[in-house]
């Protein structure tokens, strides 16, 4: 579920919605342009202030009583200290989104002062981010229990060309977003390979871009022996999903995203324990952030060439599946020891990436929830980040945050591909636990060495298995964000 979002110039005199959100920072004070809605609150809004009830420290809520029409209810949210505007009005967001879910209001305003176009941007996708609820797999409660969806958002601003720009980029961010988490949340029965290639040829027909879907017998044909390895446990057919936009330069070199698609890991026949394994129905949320970036690219016509790639299947045990052991080779020539059939999104991915080559690319950013040890190392506020270019992993950076979805830099020393090196292949899958995040992108390294690569590791962003107030347990939508907010830059 997301909301239509729209703006107006702000009128507190004449505004009728069922609750208006003030996003206040900390140590607010009752300015000007708040006076009528101090008034609609019979000075409750003012007294607050005053006496200190309400500080605006970050995620700090307090809820007024307004009148029976024009502004029902006021809702104050605290932004904190935050030096970065943009993300402290993104957080405030989704905030105050879920609170108006809970409250069943339907609709809302949305005031936090003067603003330009990425501060409107910002926030419309935290707005979009906290309404955003996966229903369809629920029975509906009984009538009297249910509360209103949060269907309709306004934004309130001043400069009519910066929440319109604002506005627009906000609800093509949101959809991509929104459909990265969707695809996240549905279930393995369900979001199967040939579901995410149905996706992407949803997309191309509505959007206006190509896809090309290549099977199991067209990979055979490429010699794709590293990915086809991971799918020869299960009778699903494999798929490697291709969807290209172009709308830059003709001839000019694309900018590819690749994403890593399992659409359910079991860990093969290094099989994972029992509790918990639920959650790995979200080792596909690299693919479902190519996705949703490209969703979200196409909404917003950049004058660009992007491609979408990625590598789909799934890792189950059975008696076709790869054993520790095993020796393949992937399409690019080199032999791969298998260690651990655990470690298989980065057989999938060596062999995408060598694809990605045929596109003479001008850059390559995959996304994969590769480590375990990413999670251990940086937790699940910052996604791990390394590639072949220094250059490009800081553009990357510098994107990520931009889009509110930090990252950080880890090293690829040739010290680290000792833990690779394999007795019987040019290469093994697993270094072991020694850094893990590290071993995993030399790994992929090794098929991304022609062209400027980043690599994301977002075991810790992807998905959350707690509540983090402004999403709830489930997908995050990262990295259409980081996606997003790099193709965005290189277009302009």
């Amino acid at each position: 579920m997301k909301p239509t979002i729209s703006d107006a110039a702000p009128d507190f005199g004449t505004l009728d919605v069922p609750l208006l959100v003030v996003a206040l920072p900390s140590s607010p004070s009752l300015g000007a342009d708040l006076a009528a809605v101090d008034a609609a609150t019979n000075g409750a809004l003012g007294r607050s202030i005053a006496r200190r009830d309400f500080r605006g420290g970050r995620d700090e809520t307090l809820h007024l009583a307004g009148g029976e029409r024009g502004i029902q209810r006021v809702l104050l949210v605290g932004m904190g200290t935050a030096s970065d505007r943009p993300t402290a009005l993104r957080r405030a967001g989704a905030i105050a989104a879920r609170q108006a879910t809970r409250l069943g209001v339907g609709r809302l305003a949305f005031y936090a002062g003067a603003l330009n176009a990425s501060e409107v941007e910002a926030a419309g996708v935290g707005l979009g981010i906290g309404a955003w609820d996966f229903k369809e797999m629920k029975t509906a409660p009984p009538a009297e229990e249910q509360r209103a969806p949060l269907d309709d958002v306004v934004i309130l601003a001043a400069d009519a060309e910066a929440r319109t720009a604002g506005t627009r980029a906000a609800t093509a961010l949101g959809e991509g977003m929104a459909l990265a988490r969707r695809l996240g949340m549905l279930p393995g029965n369900v979001c199967t390979p040939d579901y995410l290639a149905d996706t992407a040829r949803d997309i191309a027909k509505r959007l206006g871009m190509q896809t090309t879907v290549m099977g199991r017998a067209a990979m055979q044909e490429a010699k794709m022996g590293s990915f086809l390895a991971v799918a020869q446990g299960t009778t699903q057919e494999p798929r490697l999903i291709m969807l290209e936009y172009q709308k830059g330069e003709k001839g000019a070199k694309p900018i590819v995203l690749v994403g890593k698609g399992l659409c359910f890991d079991s860990g093969g026949i290094s099989i994972k324990p029992a509790q918990g394994m639920e959650w790995m129905k979200f080792d596909m949320c690299g693919a479902a952030g190519v996705l949703g970036a490209m969703e979200a690219i196409g909404r917003l016509e950049l004058p660009i060439n992007v491609v979408g790639l990625i590598g789909s299947t799934t890792n189950m045990p059975s008696g076709e599946a790869m054993k520790p052991g095993d020796v393949v080779q992937a399409s690019n020539g080199k032999y791969i020891e298998i260690i651990n059939t655990d470690a298989e999104g980065r057989l999938v991915l060596a062999d995408v990436l060598a694809f990605a080559k045929r596109m003479s690319p001008a850059a390559v950013i995959d996304a994969a929830t590769l480590t375990g040890a990413c999670v251990i190392a940086l937790g699940h506020n910052a996604t791990g980040v390394m590639g072949n270019n220094d250059a490009l992993v800081q553009e990357v950076l510098d994107a990520a945050k931009r889009a509110g979805e930090p990252g950080w830099p880890l090293p690829l020393w040739d010290e680290y591909k000792d833990l690779i090196k394999s007795d019987v292949a040019d290469i093994k899958n697993s270094g072991g636990r020694p850094a893990g995040t590290i071993t995993a992108a030399l790994f992929l390294k090794e098929f991304a060495d022609d062209y400027p690569w980043v690599h994301l590791d977002i075991a810790g962003t992807a998905y959350t298995e707690s509540d983090l107030g402004t999403v709830p347990r489930g997908p995050t939508g990262v990295p259409v964000g980081t996606f997003v907010e790099f193709v965005r830059e290189r277009a302009r």
